[in-house]
């Protein structure tokens, strides 16, 4: 056990410490989308000092199917958004192209004339936070990063298993920590951030698996649907109990949305979010409406799915409907839901986000202490475990351990300096943005293994933390922002990416300088071969 804990661990670590310190940040990816889009602040506030006129729901519900009827009379789905969280005069309309892929538009809610928005020159191209969620579970590759990254998981679980049966004083020892004792200090921080978190690694490892599930296995979806982003659809609807019947082919005029609208409020005791028309102007036509959850709805429960009414486009009758928190389609979809929600922190307010924050960056202390923990055993005893190639093998950990884990640090922040230092008009500006954060990741990887490993190690720490404390000096050269002026105006989501960085310098420069003032170790001395055969 002590072996498969090593070794799984081991060669799993770098890449499990990425997955943990960028999902740790996705949970933030709302407010560092935020702070990525300071244009998007100006036009917010004067949208709001200059709202025009609220215009009735029922209008704006008629602008849409309008629209729709002109634009999109083929697609097998309409929805219609009559308003935004904080801004009751919105509309939007969604649809499935051609392709089959999701597409949007957003209206004037006076003229339902089309708002050129999606391509608006003042404001930077970027992908925000949604750069450290696709990273954490995809790794930015369609194809294979999911795979990849469930494998390193499965590990994952077999390394918190092995450990357990390994450390028999594991409890014990998360009340003793040693420090200044070397090996001993970096196995008892590795003990005590497992141990202080373990409930945590099992529940996101787990959860992370099973709500990817109908892609990592998805032998049962092809056999029954077949392949594809149709069948994958068409599977998730009829296992939320939400079937679509086929077009019958018999024309049918959309019914005046708004009655049917309040109804459904009513039934279900929430605003309309959204209503989706399945079939629109045919026979078989359905009409959806979904409410908004409340932040009390969210904030008390685990799942809090909306509520649902869903009618007969040709009868108005009431076909099916889902009470708020509930879900189509039994206990094993109910089970999914919860899994996914407990992954993704969709519950409890910013405490439990915070929360799953600091759990999130102790496990990616607990891959980092553990990679360490290995060199630094190997510093003190050679072993022998790649033959006459070990000691190139323990130079190459060496480096992967100082760019997987300080590396990786300064490629986030620096993909945030990106953010600020890139032209706002440049072509293609987000995947400029990507390629700075691979490019800043792949110089620390080289600077590690050009270096001595103490000197990178001192370098990239010291790096890290330039960067992370000038970042709100960075905002205030580039845009005349900073926290105060951003606290002041009550922008707590800016504010709180520019201090959270600021103290993630202040605990990098921490680290720098206690290293820098440590006494360098001497390097392990091989046993001479006759010591060997003597000790076998």
């Amino acid at each position: 056990m002590a072996w498969l804990h090593t070794w799984a661990g081991l060669w799993f670590s770098w890449l499990l410490y990425t997955v943990f310190l960028t999902g740790s940040l996705a949970i933030f990816a709302e407010p560092i989308t935020h702070w990525m889009t300071p244009e998007h602040h100006a036009a917010e506030a004067l949208a709001a000092q200059q709202e025009s006129a609220p215009v009735d729901r029922a209008r704006r519900l008629e602008l849409a199917v309008d629209y729709m009827q002109r634009h999109h009379a083929g697609a097998g789905m309409w929805e219609v958004w009559p308003v935004n969280r904080g801004h009751d005069n919105g509309l939007s309309v969604y649809w499935f192209d051609k392709n089959g892929m999701y597409a949007d538009a957003e209206l004037d809610p006076v003229t339902g004339a089309e708002l050129d928005d999606h391509h608006d020159d003042e404001a930077r191209a970027t992908m925000g936070g949604t750069h450290f969620v696709n990273f954490h579970y995809m790794l930015h590759e369609s194809r294979y990063g999911l795979w990849i990254v469930a494998f390193a998981t499965m590990a994952m679980l077999v390394a918190l298993v092995s450990g357990i049966v390994t450390h028999k004083r594991i409890f014990k020892d998360f009340f003793t920590f040693r420090a200044k004792k070397g090996q001993r200090s970096w196995l008892d921080a590795h003990n005590a951030v497992a141990v202080l978190t373990l409930p945590f690694q099992f529940m996101i490892a787990y959860t992370g698996i099973v709500i990817s599930s109908a892609q990592l296995m998805p032998a049962p979806v092809v056999a029954n649907y077949g392949a594809g982003m149709e069948a994958t659809r068409l599977y998730l609807a009829e296992m939320q109990g939400e079937e679509k019947p086929a077009r019958t082919g018999q024309p049918l005029a959309v019914p005046a949305l708004e009655p049917i609208v309040a109804q459904a409020e009513k039934m279900i005791g929430q605003t309309a979010r959204a209503i989706v028309i399945n079939n629109p102007e045919d026979a078989a036509m359905r009409i959806a409406v979904y409410g908004w959850n409340e932040d009390k709805d969210t904030f008390h429960n685990i799942s809090a799915t909306t509520g649902m009414a869903e009618f007969s486009g040709a009868t108005g009758e009431l076909i099916r409907m889902r009470p708020p928190g509930g879900v189509n389609g039994g206990a094993a979809t109910l089970t999914r839901q919860v899994m996914g929600d407990l992954h993704m922190a969709q519950f409890g307010g910013f405490g439990v986000k915070w929360l799953y924050f600091l759990c999130g960056l102790a496990g990616a202390a607990m891959m980092g202490t553990g990679a360490v923990l290995f060199m630094v055993k190997r510093r003190a005893k050679l072993g022998q475990e790649f033959g006459a190639a070990t000691a190139r093998m323990y130079r190459l950990f060496e480096g992967l351990n100082v760019a997987g884990l300080a590396g990786l640090a300064v490629a986030c922040i620096g993909f945030f300096w990106a953010n600020r230092l890139l032209p706002v008009a440049l072509e293609h500006r987000a995947l400029w943005e990507l390629r700075c954060f691979f490019g800043v990741w792949a110089l620390m990887l080289a600077h590690a293994w050009l270096c001595r490993p103490r000197v990178a190690w001192i370098t990239q720490l010291g790096l890290l933390a330039a960067l992370c404390l000038l970042l709100p000096v960075l905002s205030f050269v580039t845009l005349g922002d900073h926290p105060f002026a951003q606290i002041a105006r009550g922008d707590w989501e800016s504010a709180g990416v520019e201090l959270t960085a600021v103290a993630f310098g202040v605990l990098s420069a921490w680290a720098a300088i206690r290293l820098w003032k440590k006494p360098q170790s001497a390097p392990a001395q091989r046993k001479p071969r006759a010591n060997q055969e003597a000790a076998a």
